[in-house]
């Protein structure tokens, strides 16, 4: 064998020794900037990936939670029972106060949904927006409702002994009772308005309708619940009166518009079904307690009696009402240019 060509066996050799010390020894063939730029690379392909996966998984989770929200609400008809209860509840606690159903608006979020809608007041013979209602609801949980009402006498938000408009004949009369007389004598002629009357003594609905002059229309009636007289429930905390609409309503989206019962047995199926949903009829009344079970049992035992009243019409003969010897006294609430005929 030729010395060159053994050199070159020899050179060979030596060059695999040293790649086998160097994989042995971990010592890379590679310069440390070299190495820094793979490492970099490798955590930025991780990176990628980890962001793709979690991407990935975000969009089967949103679609899966968007359609388990719209099951919940929709199986059972769940949407449309939390709606009911709500509209319902403000027919029953806020004096000749009404909705229109059908313009209702619902949106329904991950397990959420917000609806929203009007409400109106009947003053002479025209309904009169009052202002709108917003209300979320995580599931079936609502929240206290975000309003923004456009009254210039609203009732207040939190009711009181020293702020009702309707007084039971056992409690006493919060407002000087002449200086509402004189108001309502004061307003313009050729205006309609919207009175509350307190009633000297708790009455059928049909006596006091029999008792009021002509030319006026009955709108709302305050029911005696047991609880009136004292103006809270057992533990202290004010309650808002309970009442229902005292004409029959043609509005389609009433629950007031019955022909094969009255507005009495309509008002206590739904003081029954508010009772066993008393946690979403609370937080959209006013009151904070409604004590609805006790109160509807007290109105089964005693009958349907009534201790105060809203009524609307001209002023000048919403004045007659002084004459009225069933009426103790007298709050003046909306006025409007005349409507009436």
């Amino acid at each position: 064998m030729s010395d060159e060509k053994k050199g070159f066996e020899e050179e060979d050799y030596q060059n695999y020794l040293k790649e086998s010390l160097n994989e042995v020894s971990g010592v890379h063939p590679y310069s440390e900037k070299s190495q820094t730029e793979i490492v970099t690379i490798g955590k930025n392909m991780a990176r990628r990936t980890n962001i793709m996966i979690s991407l990935a998984i975000l969009l089967l989770i949103v679609p899966i939670m968007t359609l388990s929200t719209y099951m919940y609400y929709a199986i059972g008809g769940k949407a449309e029972h939390l709606i009911d209860v709500v509209t319902k509840t403000i027919y029953v606690t806020e004096p000749n106060m009404g909705l229109e159903k059908l313009r209702l608006e619902d949106e329904i979020g991950f397990f959420s949904m917000n609806i929203k809608f009007d409400v109106f007041k009947r003053i002479g013979k025209e309904d009169y927006k009052a202002g709108n209602y917003e209300i979320d609801f995580l599931l079936d949980q609502p929240s206290f409702p975000k309003k923004d009402m456009l009254l210039d006498r609203p009732l207040p938000e939190f009711p009181s002994e020293e702020t009702e408009a309707m007084v039971h004949p056992d409690a006493r009369i919060p407002f000087i009772e002449s200086d509402q007389w004189d108001i309502l004598k004061k307003i313009p002629d050729g205006t309609v308005a919207e009175v509350y009357v307190s009633l000297n003594k708790v009455m059928k609905p049909e006596e006091l309708k029999n008792s009021l002059p002509k030319d006026m229309e009955l709108r709302w009636l305050a029911v005696d619940t047991g609880m009136d007289a004292a103006q809270v429930d057992k533990d202290g905390v004010p309650i808002t009166p309970l009442g229902y609409p005292a004409q029959y309503d043609p509005t389609i989206w009433s629950p007031f518009r019955t022909d094969d019962g009255s507005n009495e047995e309509v008002f206590l199926d739904i003081i029954s079904l508010l009772s066993k949903n008393e946690v979403v009829a609370e937080k959209v009344a006013r009151a904070k307690s409604l004590s609805l079970e006790s109160r509807l049992a007290y109105i089964k035992k005693h009958g349907i009696k009534v201790y105060g009243a809203v009524i609307t019409g001209p002023k000048e003969e919403l004045r007659k009402l002084q004459d009225v010897k069933d009426i103790r006294a007298m709050k003046v609430g909306e006025v409007k240019l005349w409507n009436w005929e």
